[in-house]
């Protein structure tokens, strides 16, 4: 079967406070905080599907190292697992030497009860991936990240339509991404794409190895096209149907569609 993703991770380092407000000001609904016990915290943008994640470290304590380590932006492709261990041993015999499984937690409230979300996790190599983090996560509890009260957004968003992964050489890197997402690659201008259940990959040509880009899918632009006019630290260009939203301060590029 096709992979299928899980959600896709914009790294705020230690400026975690000034990024969940502008996200907010966009019109995104954030889950409260969470703590995790590897050293890192986030906020979750979440759809039915895959979902939006801002992670960071805390400025003093306890901070994870492959977050911390990581660029600004755009920084983490995750595909859904439903056993850790076989991914794990799946993984290494097609030859791509993943960590493996590593298990945290994060405290969430439900209602009037503290309960632990848990996760496990399997890394691929950063060597084999440069562009940014890839990994494998196993929801233990998936109930505790998707629930009913967290899918709307006053902006309307509504999930993926293509990561944009720039490489020197995507001919080589292809032929990974092909392992991972489990499907072929697809011929486009300048690159490869490869469909995996939630988001479509394209993997270009560029002078260095980065998340280029995300497409967001919103039930109409007005919204967050109104929001981001109001924002001094926001960029917003349309061209056709396409709208391109820039957060120069996390180092992000947007490519914002509408359902209709």
């Amino acid at each position: 079967m096709t992979a299928a993703l899980d959600h896709i991770v914009v790294n705020t380092l230690t400026g975690m406070d000034a990024a969940a407000a502008l996200f907010e000001a966009l019109g995104f609904s954030l889950t409260p905080r969470g703590y995790h016990t590897l050293g890192s915290i986030n906020h979750l943008m979440m759809t039915r599907g895959p979902y939006l994640e801002l992670v960071g470290v805390p400025p003093t304590g306890l901070q994870r190292a492959d977050v911390l380590e990581s660029p600004l932006g755009l920084n983490g492709l995750v595909f859904n697992s439903g056993d850790a261990e076989t991914t794990f041993r799946d993984l290494r015999a097609k030859g791509l030497d993943p960590s493996k499984p590593v298990a945290f937690s994060r405290p969430v409230r439900i209602g009037a009860n503290s309960v632990e979300a848990r996760f496990r996790t399997v890394r691929l190599p950063a060597a084999a991936f440069p562009a940014g983090r890839v990994y494998f996560c196993e929801h233990l509890t998936p109930d505790y990240v998707w629930r009913q009260e967290w899918f709307g957004h006053p902006n309307g968003f509504q999930g993926f339509t293509t990561l944009t992964v720039e490489s020197p050489d995507p001919e080589a890197e292809a032929i990974r991404y092909e392992v991972v997402c489990d499907t072929s690659a697809a011929r486009i201008d300048n690159g490869y794409r490869f469909v995996a259940d939630g988001c479509a990959i394209d993997l270009v040509a560029g002078p260095a190895s980065r998340f280029a880009s995300v497409g967001l899918l919103f039930g109409e632009l007005d919204d967050i096209r109104n929001r981001a006019s109001g924002l001094p630290e926001i960029t917003w260009r349309e061209e056709g149907g396409l709208a391109v939203l820039g957060i120069p301060s996390l180092q992000l590029t947007f490519e914002c569609r509408s359902v209709a």
